[in-house]
């Protein structure tokens, strides 16, 4: 009896993208943007504004099409410890003293 061979649909295994950036990251510059527009409603803020978004977006699609998880694997990277102490080597040779806090 051979085995049943099940494909994995591509539509069900895309990333969560909008306008080719991750989604989240896309909506909330999308947010700053307008409301630094529509907050001091000037036409440099306009002007200023604007660039923030399309720079955004811009960044954010190369972001997207070199990774598209490349947002979960920054937020785990910040997550880890900010320290981790050398380990050593197995050709190391440790003193008698380094043997003895492991028993």
């Amino acid at each position: 009896m051979a085995l049943r061979k099940i494909p994995i649909r591509r539509a069900g295994n895309r990333d969560n993208l909008f306008m080719g950036g991750d989604r989240e990251l896309v909506m909330f510059s999308g947010l700053l943007a307008f409301a630094l527009v529509f907050s001091a409603q000037e036409l440099r803020a306009t002007v200023v504004g604007l660039l923030l978004w399309f720079g955004a977006l811009y960044a954010l699609r190369i972001m997207a099409k070199a990774d598209p998880r490349m947002r979960h694997v920054y937020l785990r990277h910040r997550r880890y410890k900010p320290y981790y102490p050398a380990r050593s080597t197995p050709f190391r040779d440790n003193p008698a003293s380094q043997g003895k806090q492991y028993q």
